[in-house]
């Protein structure tokens, strides 16, 4: 099972770095195909205003960023590699661990120079967009440890991104929530309304009014 996992990952990360608005451009464009469906996977959603779960841990959904795909290196290096442009790779691990990069912000639309340490690591964060501890509450709660850490390191939920933008976001779902650059709003939703319909994840009333809200705002490009 776990060969098989590992298997179906790598084919998520290897498809998931191909899609149009993954690149370093600050344009992120939506097909029609693709808002329809989002549209679809929206109105799928169950609807959960309260629901009554135990409290979050982190350690419920596993080690923090495990090599999931098996290719040797860790979701979070993996994420930054697909994220950043002009990066560097510390010697001796294999194109694994990211020493240096320019990441293009997509939830800022900053640009930030990314350097490996102590004190600056911190300045580029990789994020779930569908944060776990609204994964959590709103259906992760009962599931096995395996689907759970497979959900945390999945490539379609994880974005590089302004630290301080993610700190600021933290486990907010998009009624509470939205990048500051409007430009990525559209493709915010897509990829939150994707996830919580894949892994059949709840959403509240006023989170699914707000998804609508924006995906009613994209531009089909």
């Amino acid at each position: 099972m776990a060969v098989l996992v590992g298997a179906v990952m790598l084919l998520v990360f290897a498809w998931w770095a191909s899609e149009p608005w993954r690149g370093s451009g600050r344009t992120y464009p939506v097909t029609a195909e693709v808002l329809a469906e989002a549209r679809d996977a929206v109105a799928s959603l169950a609807v959960v205003d309260e629901p009554a779960v135990p409290d979050y841990d982190r350690d419920e959904f596993g080690q923090a960023w495990a090599d999931v795909d098996r290719n040797g290196c860790d979701t979070r290096n993996d994420v930054l590699a697909l994220d950043l442009t002009a990066v560097a790779f510390k010697p001796g691990t294999r194109d694994c661990v990211v020493l240096s990069g320019v990441l293009v912000d997509r939830y800022t639309g900053e640009t930030i120079e990314f350097v490996r340490g102590a004190d600056t690591s911190g300045r580029v964060q990789v994020d779930h967009v569908v944060a776990l501890a609204d994964a959590w509450r709103s259906g992760a709660h009962a599931w096995d440890l395996t689907r759970r850490q497979e959900f945390a390191n999945d490539a379609r939920n994880l974005l590089a991104v302004d630290g301080a933008a993610n700190q600021d976001k933290g486990a907010a779902t998009a009624a509470e929530w939205l990048p500051p650059a409007r430009e990525f709003r559209c493709q915010y939703a897509v990829i939150q309304v994707t996830v919580k319909a894949e892994y059949g994840l709840s959403v509240t009333g006023e989170e699914r009014r707000a998804l609508e809200r924006e995906l009613d705002g994209c531009r089909v490009g």
